[in-house]
């Protein structure tokens, strides 16, 4: 099943869409007012949160497809997003190429232990059609597009679109600048639904356009099954020896990265597609 907070009130609404259509959880029960609520009922009820929504899909509470688009939000209010890196062959050519010390991505990625990092709290994330952040301090910015695993108490629950917006500038200059590149204001975005039943992570179509003045400026196309770890290893090695938070989202890395020279813009426009999940669209704004 595929989920949908949604703005526009005082508490939000948690809003399920099946193949027979969009139906409001909330209205039919007003306790589940977000995915959190969800998946906290699913895990004291001992069953998976799909099972628990099918239980308060009711027909009088359908809702129209153009409120979900113009009220949907954050789809997971995730308490920490944390995010993997070099994980594709791309982004690891990618950040040889920005860096002055190369070698170390080349062995991040041929390494057992995979690159996994802080990115964002609550407060530094933004949702569907919200703008994403630059930096002022940098001059070389780009987004970065990737599956996002969410997690409850530890546990894979489902799946969404993640943008780690990232200063290649400031990364470039020292790897230890790594925080400041990658946590900022604005520095994530997430959306536009949480998806459940993935068949396979590993096997999804990912896109990226951006457009600048009316033109497409970037667009490109590759699958997760390019990804060089799994899903289940990036998890474990976030988990270990670490006390993770009620709910969080992992993003697994990027495939897919503009050329050396192109930097984001203010008002640049990004979409993000990933095959059943949705498009993750957000503008651009300096921070």
């Amino acid at each position: 099943m595929q989920y949908h907070q949604l703005d526009g009130d005082d508490t939000g609404r948690l809003v399920v869409s099946t193949e027979r259509g969009l139906y409001d959880l909330t209205a039919a029960k007003a306790q589940l007012r977000s995915f959190r609520d969800l998946a906290s009922a699913a895990s004291v009820a001992g069953v998976l949160p799909d099972e628990i929504a099918a239980r308060h899909v009711r027909e009088e509470n359908e809702i129209a497809r153009e409120r979900v688009e113009a009220d949907h939000t954050v789809p997971v209010t995730a308490d920490e997003v944390w995010a993997a890196g070099v994980t594709y062959k791309m982004s690891e050519e990618a950040r040889e190429q920005e860096s002055d010390t190369p070698d170390m991505y080349l062995n991040v990625y041929d390494a057992e232990r995979p690159e996994v990092f802080f990115k964002a709290t609550p407060s530094r994330t933004v949702g569907p059609g919200e703008r994403v952040g630059i930096r002022a301090d940098s001059d070389w910015d780009v987004p970065e597009p990737e599956l996002g695993i969410v997690l409850y108490e530890g546990e894979t629950v489902g799946y969404t679109i993640g943008n780690d917006m990232s200063s290649r500038s400031i990364e470039g200059q020292n790897p230890l600048y790594l925080p400041q590149a990658k946590v900022y204001d604005r520095c994530c975005s997430l959306g536009p639904s949480v998806v459940t039943d993935v068949e396979d992570p590993h096997s999804l179509t990912l896109s990226m356009s951006i457009h600048r003045d009316g033109d497409c400026v970037y667009s490109d196309e590759t699958n997760t099954g390019e990804m060089v770890r799994t899903c289940e290893e990036l998890v474990s090695y976030y988990t270990a020896h670490n006390t993770v938070p009620e709910l969080a989202v992992l993003l697994t890395g990027t495939p897919l990265v503009p050329d050396e020279g192109f930097t984001l813009r203010e008002d640049d426009h990004i979409d993000i597609e990933i095959e059943g999940i949705g498009t993750l669209s957000n503008p651009v704004t300096t921070v």
